[in-house]
């Protein structure tokens, strides 16, 4: 036994093991999670980080649950919980009810708290940055331009139209007649017509007086198949029938299925604007912040399920969102297109990764079909058909060929190189004639993993950074200015490119022990230097940077770098060759152009050379949507 916070509570030690076999325990325990005031009812034996997943609280928990990281922790302040592994958690901090969610389960009714260094701070996705950039921003006006004039076509299209009732002397089929009136009003020969809206068909037909709206979807495309050739371009489905006219009310929403953020916007098809935008954490970050992570997870007892199931919630709390935001109603979103990296979309539909990470690394398909979003959990009109990007290669996506997409650079003849940096970093080489492609595991450096004081870029994190030259005290400058408590990826850089302009650092990221100043210190993990004393935090302790944690920055940034480099090695070229270079993702809205080059993330050229895209993935399926 032992005390809490604050009231002293029954806490159960490390004497019996946890029974593995949850479904075989059929008592039921309440536990409550704070601040956000959730209750669940779970099994005895649930772990903390299961039952706030299922409550739809969200702790981090960068390492899936395997206890490795530490970072889930969570303040027991009342109930009876056994711990199976706490070695992570400090002494002092056991005595006030810290416990890791992931060791901890339930055995009694259970008040937990989460405190903020344990959340996911979602305010970090759910508005823009203001940054300046020394390279050029594309920005979305621009390459909507793109779908203008001509090139507007959207895949999904309304038509109203006028139907002749039956008769005892024309007594033709409901379906044959409404067939009959698309061929004579509009010229839409060829439709097919999917099953569900048969079983509706007649009663609407009726209700309406035959006059009904008709949303039509290009589906695919003709071919040539053994001596038959197959001519024209896609073949138009009739998905629903509206009562009435509703040609003005045509809306899609498009989607970026990211592996640390989920966004979403929703598009008017007639007026070709963005209504609203939304944006989560994607809750699978609980299950771990990598792909790699997650395939593991996704191989346990109804690993795969809860990953789609999760995703799916996440993706339907934008669906919400955006629905909020905008008033339009939920029947009259007609199609929705998505963008992710291989494992992403094979998490997303409900496919086995298995093997994207045993050798030699073959994902089920490039390409998945189109699902009908209702059956993967989506909540829609059970007439919509979610539409993924097809991949390159196992760990080269829908994002990347989406990105391409919309960067346009597949349409120019200069010479591009488009970056997004990430844990899995996407590369590609070429213009109009032709294009390369590959992929480096970069590791979650740059987004706040594998740092002892890193976190993700969310209010609190130290995001700019400079030292005096003479008294080598720094200057911090937190997102949301607010105290620091840890340091985001492109903080990381920022730290790394001045310790090394002011020689705090030498060129292999050690700690140069002779300069004059306080803050670099010796501890049992090795040399630190303190960015803010525990004091000036929002966290319990000085928020560090170690000499491992420049050594894991130096390997990511290597890793990129590399990536590049070999790339361009493959086919003849060099920097030099370059006309441009395209950064996207969302890490290129936080990145200090002058500190990458510093460190060697970046390559030395011209900073004219140098565009940011932003969402390059949501901006690619925005582009599908609007052009056929």
């Amino acid at each position: 036994m032992c005390g809490a916070a604050e009231n002293p509570v029954p806490l159960r030690g490390r004497g019996n093991k946890v029974s593995e076999n949850r479904k075989n325990i059929m008592d039921k325990v309440t536990v409550h999670f704070l601040p956000a005031d959730k209750k669940i009812t779970a099994a005895k034996g649930t772990t903390l980080i299961d039952a706030a997943m299922d409550a739809g609280v969200h702790i981090n928990a960068a390492c899936g649950g395997e206890g490795a990281c530490g970072k889930c922790r969570v303040i027991i302040t009342s109930g009876d919980v056994e711990c199976k592994d706490c070695s992570k958690i400090p002494p002092e901090d056991y005595k006030k009810g810290y416990r890791l969610a992931c060791q901890t389960v339930v055995r009694g009714d259970a008040e937990i708290f989460v405190p903020e260094e344990s959340q996911l701070d979602t305010t970090a996705v759910k508005g823009a940055k203001d940054v300046k950039h020394d390279g050029r921003h594309i920005v979305s006006q621009e390459i909507e331009k793109l779908v203008s004039g001509a090139w507007y076509n959207p895949a999904l299209k309304k038509f109203t139209v006028a139907i002749d009732p039956p008769t005892l002397s024309d007594n033709t089929s409901d379906l044959s007649r409404l067939l009959r009136a698309l061929k004579q009003q509009h010229n839409l020969d060829n439709v097919s017509t999917d099953f569900l809206l048969l079983k509706r068909l007649s009663r609407i037909l009726r209700e309406a007086e035959w006059k009904v709206t008709v949303t039509i979807v290009q589906t695919r495309m003709e071919s040539q198949l053994g001596e038959h050739q197959l001519r024209g371009s896609r073949l138009p489905k009739m998905i629903n029938v509206e009562p009435g006219e509703t040609t003005d009310r045509h809306y899609s929403i498009v989607m970026d299925i990211g592996t640390t953020s989920l966004w979403g916007q929703l598009l008017d098809l007639n007026s070709r604007q963005s209504l609203a935008e939304a944006s989560e954490y994607n809750p699978q970050i609980s299950f771990g912040d990598d792909v790699i992570s997650r395939i593991v997870y996704s191989q346990k007892n109804d690993g795969l399920k809860k990953l789609q199931e999760t995703v799916v919630g996440g993706l339907n709390k934008i669906i919400n969102d955006l629905i909020q935001k905008t008033g339009v109603e939920r029947n009259h979103i007609s199609h929705i297109t998505a963008a992710g990296n291989t494992v992403m979309t094979h998490l997303l539909v409900g496919l086995d990764p298995k093997y994207i990470r045993e050798a030699p690394y073959t994902p089920v398909c490039n390409f998945a079909p189109p699902v009908r979003a209702t059956r993967i959990g989506l909540d829609v009109a059970d007439y919509v058909y979610i539409y993924t990007f097809p991949s390159v290669a196992s760990y080269v996506g829908g994002d990347i060929v989406s990105g391409v997409l919309s960067s346009g650079m597949y349409q120019r003849k200069e010479l591009t190189l488009y970056i997004d940096i990430g844990t899995n970093g996407e590369i590609v080489v070429g213009n109009s004639e032709w294009l390369m492609t590959a992929s480096c595991s970069a590791g979650p450096a740059f987004e706040g993993g594998g740092l002892k004081c890193g976190m993700r870029a969310t209010a609190g994190a130290i995001e700019r950074f400079s030292i005096n030259h003479d008294t080598l005290e720094p200057m911090v400058m937190t997102i949301g200015k607010v105290k620091a408590k840890g340091i985001c990826g492109s903080g990381a850089i920022n730290i790394l490119a001045e310790f090394l302009k002011t020689g705090v650092i030498d060129q292999n990221g050690k700690f140069n022990q002779g300069c004059s100043t306080k803050r670099i210190r010796q501890t049992q993990d090795g040399v630190e230097y303190v960015l803010v004393y525990k004091e000036e935090t929002g966290a319990r302790e000085d928020v560090v940077i170690t000499e491992p944690d420049m050594d894991n920055l130096i390997r990511a940034k290597a890793a990129m770098f590399a990536g590049y480099q070999c790339l361009l090695d493959k086919v003849g070229l060099t920097f030099k060759d370059l006309d441009q270079v395209i950064i996207a993702g969302a890490f290129g809205d936080f990145i200090d152009l002058d500190e990458a080059v510093t460190i060697g993330l970046l390559p030395e050229i011209p900073k004219e050379k140098y565009f940011f895209i932003g969402n390059g993935s949501l901006l690619g399926a925005k582009l599908i949507c609007l052009s056929n």
